[in-house]
């Protein structure tokens, strides 16, 4: 089965987006040059059938039927089968969300996966604004990616281009390797090393969080600034693989633990050894939109 062709019709004045998160599902609307005019959130009901009805009630009071819709998923959709797969909303997993969310809505429905979203954002009006070909990468409970070159998306023949959360860990050190599985089924996956959780892991301190790792890194613990040190060689190890495969001229991070402002200064450096251009030209920005990135992309997938 091919997969359907975009709804298509007239460009609208301005542009909705939706971003259905763990916890939240957020709407914004935008003008057409990127101006945020309003927006809304409230909690993820955990329910399909609440979900559309709850989407359908977030956008009604910020635009009329007639504005199409655009949404990001922590997930993607099957181009065999139109349907969504791989989500941790996993109530939605299987569903044709594209067709209901369409129905419930009366509008009509574009799907990206969340962090192609941010990708988007961060490349048309955010740090990647002006560079021909943009990585976005979400550094956070996961991790994910998203390429965007001339301003478009790339989705890839199977719509998961980007998806560098799950490739191992190169040139990984004979230590660095792990009995458990990802949840995607394999073992050594980048999110098992570069996510906050993998952060917190790698220290060691029970129930101790990302930022204060990070306030005893500063503060000189020797523990903390050793899991620091481990943390951006191996981000900035996948990286490396990343322009080694890609070259684009500028990485956006987003996500929790993009945050983190050591990052920006030492991973040029621990990216430049696994570099097959050993000058390279790529600029690692942090994020312009921060939180909102995910719900303006979304919108931006029905721009003029």
């Amino acid at each position: 089965m091919q997969p359907e062709p975009l709804p298509s019709g007239p460009p609208s004045p301005v542009l909705l987006g939706v971003d259905l998160g763990g916890t939240k599902i957020e709407a914004a609307i935008l003008s057409e040059d990127g101006r945020l005019l309003n927006s809304r959130r409230i909690a993820n009901p955990g329910n399909y059938e609440q979900l559309l009805l709850d989407v359908r009630d977030l956008c009604d009071p910020l635009a009329t039927g007639d504005v199409p819709l655009g949404m990001g998923i922590p997930g993607s959709i099957s181009p065999t089968t139109g349907l969504v797969r791989n989500c941790n909303s996993t109530f939605i997993n299987g569903k044709d969300l594209a067709g209901d969310l369409a129905e419930a809505t009366g509008r009509r429905v574009r799907l990206a996966n969340d962090a192609n979203c941010f990708a988007l954002s961060e490349a048309l009006d955010g740090a990647g604004a002006g560079f021909r070909s943009v990585f976005g990468v979400i550094i956070g409970t996961g991790v994910g990616g998203g390429i965007v070159i001339d301003g478009a998306l790339v989705d890839g023949a199977t719509g998961v281009a980007g998806e560098w959360g799950h490739i191992p860990l190169p040139w990984a050190a004979p230590f660095e390797h792990l009995d458990e599985r990802c949840w995607c089924g394999q073992y050594d996956c980048m999110e098992l090393w570069a996510s906050g959780p993998a952060f917190e892991r790698d220290y060691g301190g029970a129930g101790i969080k990302g930022l204060e790792i990070v306030a005893r890194a500063k503060a000189g613990e020797p523990a903390a600034v050793a899991a620091l040190d481990r943390y951006v060689s191996r981000l900035g190890r996948g990286l490396a693989l990343i322009c080694n495969l890609l070259d684009p001229a500028a990485i956006v991070l987003g996500g929790g633990m993009s945050n983190i402002e050591a990052l920006y200064a030492a991973l040029p450096a621990a990216m430049q050894p696994f570099l097959f251009n050993h000058q390279p030209a790529v600029r690692v920005l942090r994020h312009r939109h921060g939180d909102s990135s995910g719900v303006r992309g979304a919108a931006w997938l029905w721009r003029p």
